[in-house]
């Protein structure tokens, strides 16, 4: 393993299956979505995959170490988390089968083609206008807030590279439930799977999970909701199973 690929001030975090990848904790490191969205995710032997927005890389290297995919992909507009997201790839060995693109979401199409992908994931900003408290750090902003693409940014492209029956995965905010579904459905991605994620039994859902097929029938089912902690600090026994801890 080559150290010399860490950078002052950033930091390796260990996967805990085998792979690593690289953060820095001034700008953005993944959190808990984007570990649930690549359990929810489901990759097929030999198919291939797109993250849009991909940030550190983290969804597409979780991924390939959980599924027998052929080759993942994750576009990113951000410089710093390209030049890292690489960086890790490299760490990692996993330049044959996992290609990091530095490109605008609202391009996607352009820069990949129509029906290129198999599997489409997105952990997308969450947040609208001042939903939230707006960040000052750039990075954290771009990835919190729609300031760079939105929601239909998103599924519009999705739309565009996906290929005919083919599946799109993402987490969002359970408040945009509403707006998620209306446009997924104006650009035939059939809602077909979804999950809420609770932080505690008796809370309210903070994290819902979703499934769309593209030219896909009206039928939507409801996977069991998924609970977080027991209490505070402890997680259920599901969590630790997608992380693996058990």
């Amino acid at each position: 393993m080559n150290k010399n690929l860490i950078k002052e001030n950033e930091r390796l975090d260990d996967l805990q299956n085998g792979y690593y990848v690289i953060q820095d904790p001034e700008k953005f490191c993944f959190g808990m979505d984007a570990v649930l969205l690549s359990g929810f995710a489901r990759v097929k032997k030999d198919e291939t995959v797109l993250d849009l927005g991909t940030g550190t890389g983290i969804i597409p290297i979780l991924l390939k170490s959980k599924t027998s995919g052929r080759h993942f992909t994750g576009l990113e507009i951000q410089d710093e988390c390209v030049e890292m997201a690489r960086r890790s790839v490299m760490y990692n060995h996993l330049e044959n089968d996992v290609e990091i693109v530095q490109g605008d979401i609202k391009e996607a199409a352009d820069i990949f083609g129509a029906a290129s992908f198999h599997v489409v994931t997105s952990n997308p900003p969450y947040m609208i206008g001042h939903h939230g408290l707006t960040n000052d750090h750039i990075p954290k902003a771009i990835a919190r807030h729609e300031i760079l693409c939105n929601l239909e940014d998103v599924v519009s492209q999705t739309a565009r590279v996906l290929k005919d029956r083919g599946r799109f995965y993402m987490v969002h905010r359970p408040f945009r439930l509403a707006e998620i579904m209306n446009i997924l459905i104006k650009y035939h991605l059939e809602p077909k799977r979804m999950q809420l994620v609770y932080p505690y039994i008796d809370r309210e859902p903070n994290m819902v999970l979703i499934e769309a097929l593209k030219g896909g029938n009206s039928r939507l089912t409801v996977d069991p909701p998924l609970i977080v902690y027991e209490k505070p600090g402890v997680y259920t026994e599901n969590i630790l199973k997608i992380y693996k801890m058990i």
